[in-house]
């Protein structure tokens, strides 16, 4: 069972949505964020940018700043050519890959003009050129989602996130490794003055562990003094039907247990 502090805050059902689709990319965040934010910040990019492009759809005054020292020239034809020999060896898959070869068109349509995307790495303290801290990237704006997807690392920054929670609509990170980090996610949450937690879902890639809890977390925070939060845990059963899915299509989802 997951500890209690990992329940989220009471949030009525009307007032979340998910941003994104229905599969591995897209989150539940609360309605009043879309308004409110000017900047999305993408720590962690890859091949998926369906969150920032639906939210930017919703939000056309917002304006998206990704983040990954990952996604270059190699990434790219390291992709093209994997997609044409998945083309040419799976007959089923055939129309997917047509479409995903297409990826970098959109990414380069998407990150122009106001969108941008560097190729940093978020670190705590930046000493190399393809790096850049968080305070760094958090400084001079305000009204943010913030969105962190870096494989581990996010531990190593979450000190900066508290520094700044202030310039934060949303929070949404992924806490990978979870059982081995829960003292570091219970701190960062007990610190934390201005970002309460709404939702919480789990990423099914990896299997559970022995208790069938999830190794890794996807959690939504949102700033109280941007938006109105219950002071009351939710009762709601997680995953929520209807918002919710399976990162993978081909695992079940994880069902969440709270131990209190």
């Amino acid at each position: 069972m997951l500890p209690v502090f990992l329940k989220p805050y009471d949030v009525e059902i009307k007032n979340l949505v998910r941003i994104g689709p229905n599969y591995d990319g897209g989150y539940v965040i609360h309605r009043e964020t879309i308004n409110l934010t000017k900047k999305i910040i993408s720590c962690g990019l890859s091949d998926d940018w369906n969150f920032e492009k639906k939210f930017n759809e919703l939000n056309n005054n917002c304006s998206v700043i990704a983040y990954d020292h990952t996604v270059n020239n190699d990434f790219w034809l390291k992709r093209f050519k994997k997609d044409i020999i998945h083309f040419f060896l799976f007959k089923k898959l055939r129309l997917t890959k047509i479409i995903k070869i297409f990826d970098y068109i959109d990414y380069k349509k998407f990150f122009n003009n106001k969108n941008k995307h560097f190729q940093k790495k978020i670190v705590k303290n930046n000493q190399k050129k393809n790096e850049i801290s968080m305070s760094e990237v958090l400084q001079n704006i305000n009204d943010i989602i913030l969105k962190v997807d870096i494989e581990g690392d996010e531990y190593e920054i979450l000190s900066d996130i508290t520094e700044n929670s202030q310039k934060i609509v949303s929070l949404i990170i992924e806490f990978h490794n979870l059982k081995t980090n829960l003292d570091k996610i219970e701190t960062f949450i007990n610190k934390n003055k201005f970002l309460k937690l709404i939702h919480i879902h789990a990423n099914n890639f990896k299997d559970t562990d022995a208790n069938g809890d999830p190794n890794d977390i996807e959690l939504t925070f949102v700033n109280i003094n941007k938006i109105n939060v219950s002071n009351k845990k939710s009762k709601k059963n997680y995953p929520i039907s209807g918002l919710d899915y399976k990162n993978f299509k081909r695992k079940n989802d994880i069902e969440l247990r709270f131990n209190d």
